[in-house]
């Protein structure tokens, strides 16, 4: 079965900065990121086509998060910088065939992994 397998988050402080992989089972077209903090909606924060053309990220995180894939190992890293409070939430590493929706709207998902930033 497809698996997602995520690793990176912990805890830091504002400004500081972390990093994210999840390495995946299979191929899929795209791949990314969605979070969730407590008692917010779920937000899509970064998505990357597989096969090459540009990523793409909310406006939050524009300048401060980079969503990256790695084609050999088939892991997708995102690497974020300058996080702030707001950012703390639990990252979701995402994955489908189908580009064409909201990140959190993937069909398929991995365990989630949590960051905070203080």
């Amino acid at each position: 079965h497809v698996q997602l397998v995520e690793s990176g988050g912990g805890s830091v402080q504002a400004g500081g900065s972390l990093s994210l992989s999840c390495a995946a089972s299979d191929r899929f077209n795209c791949m990314g990121w969605f979070r969730q903090a407590s008692r917010k909606e779920r937000e899509g924060v970064a998505s990357i086509f597989t096969g090459g053309s540009s990523p793409y990220s909310t406006d939050s995180v524009k300048g401060r998060f980079t969503i990256s894939y790695d084609r050999v190992k088939n892991t997708m890293y995102l690497q974020m910088n300058n996080l702030k409070p707001e950012d703390t939430g639990m990252y979701y590493c995402v994955a489908d065939s189908n580009c064409d929706m909201p990140e959190y709207e993937y069909g398929y998902r991995g365990q989630g992994t949590q960051v905070t930033v203080s």
